[in-house]
């Protein structure tokens, strides 16, 4: 294991030296992790001095902490990748140990802000592939979206992002001693993800190819 620790500062100093590609690109910085809300307080500090810096922000979250943390750092947050993974609480618990029921109410209250949110699913075999895991995750979605984020016909101004599921975190699970769950799975073909892509869309939703 290696790593390297930073101040805030010295963080947005390296972000602010790839500008140029961020400007070309029309992207920006994104704060991810693990989970960034275990450093809520730092995150925010970094997305501050970032916003300050004229660069667009988005934070990768889970939403695995309090609502309190979030809200910490949505003042300076263009858009909010939102994972999840299920919506059943039994599922969601035997998969990874946690209760998606705060997650989920930190994603209502999200809903109620006006923060660009785009839902990420990762599409995990035998876990949230079927056409019905992925039915229950949209309705969910949409049932708790407030007024505010519909549009003028109804539909929902949230967007969707399917991610196929892969196996690179193998490694790390083999540098750690740690046994790896998902070492037998295989990546879903193109064909299921474009089934469950037209399940999402289904639900008015804007689905992220």
């Amino acid at each position: 294991m290696c790593g390297q620790l930073m101040s805030e500062e010295e963080v947005v100093e390296a972000v602010l030296g790839d500008r140029v590609f961020y400007e070309s690109s029309q992207g920006g910085v994104t704060i991810s992790g693990g989970e960034p809300l275990r450093q809520a307080a730092f995150a925010a500090a970094v997305l501050a001095r970032c916003k300050k810096a004229g660069l667009h922000t988005a934070l990768d979250t889970a939403a695995v902490g309090r609502w309190e943390q979030l809200a910490l750092l949505l003042p300076y947050t263009d858009l909010v990748l939102l994972d999840i993974k299920h919506v059943h609480d039994d599922k969601h618990r035997q998969a990874t140990g946690a209760d998606c029921r705060a997650i989920l109410a930190n994603m209502e209250r999200l809903l109620q802000t006006d923060t660009e949110v785009c839902i990420r699913v990762p599409v995990i075999p035998g876990f949230n592939d079927s056409e019905k895991d992925m039915s229950l995750i949209a309705e969910t979605v949409r049932r708790l979206m407030p007024p505010s984020r519909q549009g003028a016909n109804g539909e929902p101004r949230v967007a969707f992002e399917l991610l196929r599921f892969h196996r690179l975190a193998a490694d790390k699970y083999s540098a750690l001693g740690m046994r790896y769950r998902a070492a037998q799975l295989e990546a879903p073909p193109e064909e299921k993800l474009e089934t469950l892509r037209r399940v999402v869309a289904s639900y008015g939703f804007q689905v992220l190819s």
